[in-house]
């Protein structure tokens, strides 16, 4: 499942996302949840998510919930 949609998304979440400084190698960072950054209901590249360990990045995978 990908990140576009913000309805899938919720706090606790396991995801993998991109951080900006990783987007040329689109290298992801896997983690839980915190804070939904984004507004909008949707975005093309993914939503942008703070995870627990205080990392900002766009969504790329759902894994689940924990």
């Amino acid at each position: 499942m990908t990140g576009n949609k913000r309805s899938e998304i919720k706090k606790g979440l396991k995801v993998k996302v991109v951080q900006k400084k990783d987007q040329r190698s689109g290298e992801l960072t896997e983690g839980i949840v915190k804070r939904i950054l984004t507004n909008s209901a949707a975005h093309p590249h993914g939503i942008k998510v703070m995870l627990e360990s205080g990392k900002v990045g766009r969504v790329k995978e759902i894994k689940g919930e924990i």
